[in-house]
């Protein structure tokens, strides 16, 4: 079974191949569920990782559904992975009614060529997961990863096993909660990949800071958050 590691940061990319991951996928942020690594990581991980390394597509957190200038940060994120030399990348596009954007993702799949593909969770936000898994194996990808839909892959056992019967040239693998303690589930149910962050929390300041940098009002799944036109321009007016 392949054991990929979602690694947020260099020192988690080179802890996860020292304890004998298989492969790594690179990204930022896991608070919203992961965005594209900054060119300087990528390079860093090139120079110091050895094993293969898939790359998070994703511009930003939120939803899946992308304007056409998102979209093209995303081709040209993926322009640099094959430029880089990396195993493959991980992303995915949906329409606002939760269906897949299968033209999109046909372009993306052209963009990252010989690449392998993964698409990522947005899967779990299909309504029709068994059309789209026929959808996305009409398309050539590679692997998908999902949680079969539930918060924790073990709760979506049951709609993973149903996908893999579906389906012998996609991957499905299994992501979000998966363990040393719940692993063994999917070894027994044959599956052939499972991906995890494999997070421990490493104290780094002796005391609290005086103010917080994290804002959980900016995390949301339904909104994003944008400068917008009239708050800046009230501003500029005011002082300039």
């Amino acid at each position: 079974m392949l054991v990929e590691v979602c690694s947020n940061s260099l020192e988690s990319a080179m802890n996860a191949e020292k304890a004998g991951a298989d492969r790594i996928e690179l990204c930022s942020e896991l608070a919203v569920g992961g965005v594209t690594p900054s060119y300087g990581l990528l390079k860093s991980v090139k120079k110091h990782i050895s094993i293969p390394v898939n790359v998070l597509i994703r511009p930003r957190g939120g939803d899946f559904t992308y304007s056409d200038l998102e979209f093209q940060i995303m081709l040209q994120n993926i322009a640099l992975c094959v430029d880089l030399g990396f195993n493959g990348i991980v992303t995915g596009v949906l329409h606002d009614d939760f269906s897949l954007d299968v033209e999109r993702t046909a372009v993306l799949i052209k963009a990252a060529g010989d690449l392998n593909f993964t698409f990522h969770r947005a899967f779990d936000w299909v309504k029709e997961p068994k059309k789209t898994l026929k959808e996305l194996e009409g398309l050539g990808v590679d692997t998908i990863l999902t949680s079969g839909q539930q918060n924790k892959a073990v709760l979506g056992a049951d709609l993973l096993v149903k996908l893999q019967e579906e389906t012998s040239s996609i991957t499905i693998m299994p992501g979000s909660g998966v363990n040393a303690n719940n692993v063994q589930v999917f070894k027994d149910a044959k599956f052939r990949a499972v991906h995890l962050s494999g997070v421990a929390w490493r104290k780094t300041l002796g005391e609290p800071p005086l103010v917080s940098m994290n804002s959980p009002s900016f995390l949301s799944d339904e909104a994003v958050a944008v400068s917008d036109v009239e708050r800046v321009s009230a501003v500029v007016d005011a002082v300039k």
